[in-house]
């Protein structure tokens, strides 16, 4: 999550709304007994990731320079320092060494209270390590010393195979009506980033289309261009087509948009190209950053210009994955199944490079994501405009103040550029009157506005036909 909002403000984004998903009951962590201490970590603990605690009496001997200069001697088994680190388990993170985060308590004590038996003790251990990030700390056995040497211990791996981190209904449970996110009065683009879950999507695309927002959807990490690479043998195709069982179908809906393959960026921790926990080159899932160049494009352009092309270039990116990269003719295949590549280019760099929806098969109105969503701005900015409206009389006057309303609006669009058409009446037409809004609808409280567009579609393809003129001279 960290890394895709980062994306999405580097690549041209500027306001985020990041939501929470529900909470759900703390998974139980590892836990290690030193002395009359339970250590639990509060992080997961797995092969991946490994918690290493340190106890060592104050005035122990070693060379590490970890401890705290003795103040008795032999040293008191109720004074130590405590060292907690943790990181990617040596036998995973790369070879230099994984990056680790440490927390140092000197000198903490058994003893809940000062000598005088009522004073709190300020480096009662209990109190000392209450804010920590990585462990709960609880007394299990109060009359037992702690060691008399230095003692480590590595946390075992706490989660059993299969335990799910997130399910789906942590994501749906946030855009249930009425919900925080349901209260945002208006947002324009959803991205959840990496999750391909078909539920958690389904639910996401039915609240978009409620909202008049967009998704952006991130393919599966595991697909591949042409499978050919016997890691990744599943090939985006075949997951459009719901021919692979494995992974499901992403919905189809007008109001979303999937982009593939992953990408390539430097890991945020050491900025370099690998990841500091597999050693594997740091990927990054796509929606997050096109999301950022769809706020750029709006911004620079119009929502009514396609965010892709060589203008639409990809920041803080090193590159699609290998198993994406693509030719003109795999891309001529994925195009109409609605899969919008990103492709690297010679002295361009990474470039989204495809802007059509999910219903680019089924619904040619809304094939292209410029076109569908200067629908959903024209209703969204209109629906925000004439909140006025509400409560006046519902005659020939108030729709004749509404059409003169829009039409101000549609033409100051159509100086800009965003309609075909050499002429307003060409480029759009907005109707409210008894023709729209009947006896009927009158008595409901209901008056009916009929906006009318015509859409700018981008060119997707460039075809060059060459011909000669008879009886002229050849060159060479």
């Amino acid at each position: 999550m960290a890394m895709a909002v980062n994306q999405f403000f580097l690549n041209g984004g500027t306001e985020a709304y990041v939501v929470g998903i529900q909470s759900r009951p703390p998974i139980t962590g590892a836990s290690v007994p030193i002395g009359p201490l339970l250590f639990t970590a509060t992080e997961i603990t797995d092969e991946k990731f490994s918690m290493q605690i340190t106890v060592r009496p104050v005035g122990s001997g070693g060379s590490s320079g970890m401890t705290s200069p003795p103040i008795t001697s032999p040293p008191m088994d109720d004074i130590v320092d405590i060292i907690i680190s943790y990181g990617p388990a040596t036998s995973y993170g790369p070879a230099n060494g994984p990056a680790t985060v440490t927390e140092t308590y000197r000198r903490v004590s058994i003893e809940e209270t000062e000598p005088d038996g009522t004073t709190p003790n300020p480096d009662y251990v209990v109190s000392r390590l209450s804010n920590s990030q990585l462990v709960n700390v609880a007394f299990v056995s109060p009359s037992e010393p702690f060691p008399a040497t230095p003692q480590t211990e590595i946390f075992g791996v706490a989660l059993p195979a299969g335990t799910p981190i997130f399910e789906a209904s942590d994501f749906t449970a946030v855009m249930q009506p009425d919900s925080g996110l349901d209260k945002l009065s208006i947002f324009n683009l959803m991205v959840i980033p990496g999750v391909t879950n078909s539920v958690v999507l389904s639910t996401a695309l039915a609240f978009c289309e409620r909202k008049l927002a967009f998704l952006i959807m991130d393919p599966p990490i595991t697909a591949s261009a042409d499978g050919t690479n016997p890691s990744f043998r599943i090939r985006i195709q075949d997951v459009m087509n719901g021919n692979d069982r494995t992974i499901p179908t992403p919905p189809e809906g007008a109001n979303s948009a999937l982009y593939f393959p992953y990408l390539k960026s430097a890991d945020p921790l050491t900025g370099l190209p690998n990841n500091s926990v597999t050693g594997q080159v740091n990927e990054i899932a796509p929606a997050a950053t096109v999301a950022g160049v769809y706020a750029a494009t709006d911004l620079t352009r119009g929502v009514w210009k396609a965010p892709a092309g060589f203008q639409a270039t990809t920041t803080n990116t090193t590159g699609v994955v290998d198993r994406g990269r693509m030719t003109d003719l795999r891309q001529g295949t994925l195009n109409p199944l609605g899969v919008n590549c990103l492709r690297d280019f010679p002295n361009v760099g990474t470039v989204v490079f495809g802007a059509r929806t999910l219903v680019t098969v089924t619904d040619e109105q809304w094939r292209y994501v410029p076109v569908r969503r200067m629908a959903l701005f024209i209703e969204q900015s209109l629906s925000a405009a004439l909140t006025w409206v509400v409560f006046e009389p519902n005659a020939d006057p108030l729709w004749a103040a509404i059409t003169a309303s829009v039409n101000a609006f549609m033409l100051g669009l159509f100086r800009q550029g965003a309609f075909q058409g050499t002429t307003p009446t060409k480029a759009f037409s907005v109707q409210c009157n008894s023709q729209t809004t009947t006896q009927t609808d009158i008595d409901q409280g209901i008056v009916n506005i009929v906006v009318a567009f015509a859409p700018l579609k981008p060119a997707e393809f460039v075809i060059i036909t060459i011909a000669q003129l008879a009886g002229q001279a050849q060159t060479g």
